[in-house]
């Protein structure tokens, strides 16, 4: 299982990544641009996503395309949950006790992708 122990740790990793206390909880930016965040049961969230996120620690990413979310969400209905509002798609909610770690890991430093300038992304990839 993994934990904001271990997003923190992949975001240190990650150039211009900085982590922010947001009222929902933790929220990680690159450059000002939001790409992983904690998920709060706001009354904004459909019922039964929000009883999900009131009982266990659920995380979101920001995502490429919305496309990817559904791919996501058919692949793995237990852990990638349905849509929780229109703000800031595209993006995938998922529960951190469902959630394989390497896939953790990928979808944390592909949201970082997302959101990141080109000359963050080719530092991160040791290009000159």
């Amino acid at each position: 299982m993994v934990g904001l122990d271990d997003l923190r740790r992949i975001a240190e990793g990650l150039p211009g990544s900085e982590e922010r206390a947001m009222t929902g909880g933790a929220a990680w930016f690159v450059r000002n641009k939001l790409y992983a965040w904690e998920c709060s049961p706001w009354p904004s969230v459909p019922e039964g996503v929000r009883e999900v996120m009131a009982a266990e620690l659920v995380v979101a990413v920001k995502l490429a395309d919305e496309l990817d979310a559904l791919a996501l969400r058919e692949m793995a209905p237990d852990v990638f949950l349905p849509r929780t509002t229109p703000w800031g798609e595209p993006k995938i909610a998922f529960r951190m006790q469902r959630i394989d770690p390497d896939h953790f890991t990928e979808l944390v430093t592909e949201a970082w992708r997302v959101q990141a300038p080109q000359y963050l992304r080719r530092e991160f990839d040791g290009e000159s």
